[in-house]
């Protein structure tokens, strides 16, 4: 596969609270994450996330699993890296608060395990069209789907950023936890919102098809979200099928 991925600290902040994987060891395991909290705690919640999550992966995942194993071993990721947060937070007065957003994609042969918690998103961009795979865990997105307010409205509204699900905030857990196929001329895309509030949907289907190598997709998304005021962490992992891999940071 030819798979890169880049963390940006944007214009605005003051450090970087977004974390990712890139991991291939006989299937690709994919993670972004975006922490919150005060001080440095949300870049803590987002490494430990990710690296918790990253330990019991490839600690009991191998290719030959049934389906229903590997959904199970990703559930039992998500909460131990929720408790490795809580625990963590419960020790560390300042890091109290604190929580992380995380999206995963696990590629064994020619299917994506998708895990999901918070409004991180992954994108399946398929002949010439994207569809955002996972599902937003947010107030506005709610409010969407009950018919509440119209996508244009939830692109303006002051609690944009209030999210309904994160790592680390409960001792409960909800994660969405899925399966699609993956073609051989797919590709995948994984991104903080520090991208998706500043680059449509269509802006990211364009840039990723019409550059041949993930790096420079990358580069291209995070140069744009920068452009347009860099207000936020930009995370944005690329996959492409069928390639040569490349990583930077």
């Amino acid at each position: 596969m030819n798979v890169s991925a880049i963390s940006d600290i944007g214009k605005v902040r003051d450090i970087n609270e977004d974390n990712y994987c890139i991991s291939e060891k006989g299937y690709g395991l994919f993670i972004v994450a975006d922490g919150m909290g005060g001080h440095n705690a949300g870049e803590i919640a987002s490494f430990l996330a990710v690296n918790s999550i990253k330990d019991h992966i490839t600690k009991y995942v191998s290719i030959d699993m049934e389906e229903q194993s590997i959904k199970g071993i990703i559930y039992e990721a998500f909460n131990r890296a929720n408790e490795r947060i809580l625990i963590h937070a419960n020790e560390n007065l300042s890091c109290d608060g604190m929580g992380t957003t995380a999206t995963l994609v696990l590629k064994i042969n020619s299917i994506l395990y998708i895990g999901h918690v918070g409004d991180s998103r992954a994108y399946l961009i398929r002949d010439g069209a994207i569809e955002q795979i996972t599902q937003d865990h947010s107030l506005v997105a709610e409010l969407v789907r009950s018919g509440s307010i119209t996508e244009m409205e939830a692109m303006k509204h002051p609690q944009k950023n209030v999210i309904t699900r994160a790592l680390g905030t409960s001792q409960s857990i909800k994660v969405d936890i899925f399966t699609i196929d993956f073609n051989a001329a797919d590709a995948l895309v994984l991104c903080t919102d520090g991208l998706s509030n500043f680059v449509d949907n269509y802006e990211i289907q364009k840039v990723v098809s019409e550059l041949k190598d993930s790096n420079e997709a990358c580069e291209r998304l995070v140069s744009m979200a920068n452009k347009r005021g860099g207000y936020d962490n930009i995370t944005v992992l690329v996959a492409k099928n069928n390639e040569k891999n490349i990583e930077s940071r």
